[in-house]
């Protein structure tokens, strides 16, 4: 009869223990999971709204913060949205008018961009263009994507920002995403881009820098 020494029945028990936790909070813990993606802020009045390109259910409710008097201006970024055809700025503005939205509280900026991070200069960009001086924004994306959109914003900007997730009802993604695919790879994909992120942006220099610049994702 195998015999086990007192140190590997210790490990041998936690694992059991471990295994046994894992099974019966398997649901908290996959819960825990997406939440720690989804940032949602209590929202107040804000100088801009900024959309990260993206369907658009991200500016439709960009608008709908707008009617709340939560931003004086909408900004767009995204360049061209293949399967639209057009820009996301100007897909953003004739949206905007068809709702009844003034004219002069759409602007964006339509040039390519590769990244979030790239998105966020943009919008930084407009700013130093922007005659009016801008204290704060609140940053509209998916909920799982408002962990690392945060993260980004902060390098460029500071703490200046508010994050305003679209609920998940009116997107295609669930609340329990373990349970839907499409879900569950858009959280997979966020915990890998994080990564990716802290170290392109944060960790890394000269050739490895460089390197790591030829993969950008959004």
């Amino acid at each position: 009869m195998l015999r086990l020494s007192r140190s590997k029945r210790i490990i041998l028990l936690s694992l059991v223990a471990v295994s046994i936790i894992l099974v019966l909070f398997r649901e908290r813990w996959l819960v825990l999971i997406g939440d720690f993606l989804i940032i949602q802020d209590t929202l107040e009045p804000a100088d801009v709204i900024h959309v990260i390109a993206g369907e658009d259910y991200r500016t439709d409710y960009a608008f709908q913060l707008y009617r709340q008097g939560y931003g004086e201006t909408i900004f767009f970024t995204g360049g061209r949205c293949e399967s639209h055809l057009s820009g996301y700025g100007a897909r953003a503005k004739e949206r905007a008018l068809t709702q009844g939205l003034p004219l002069d509280s759409i602007a964006f900026d339509d040039s390519e961009v590769m990244s979030t991070y790239m998105e966020a200069e943009k919008l930084k960009e407009w700013i130093a263009r922007n005659s009016s001086p801008v204290q704060s924004i609140i940053v509209v994306s998916d909920p799982f994507h408002m962990r690392r959109a945060l993260w980004t914003y902060q390098q460029v900007f500071g703490d200046q920002i508010q994050m305003a997730p679209v609920p998940f009802e009116l997107t295609p993604y669930r609340a329990t995403w373990w349970k839907d695919t499409e879900s569950q790879e858009y959280v997979r994909e966020e915990y890998f881009k994080f990564v990716f992120y802290l170290f392109r942006y944060q960790y890394s220099w000269g050739f490895f820098k460089d390197w790591l610049a030829a993969f950008d994702i959004h």
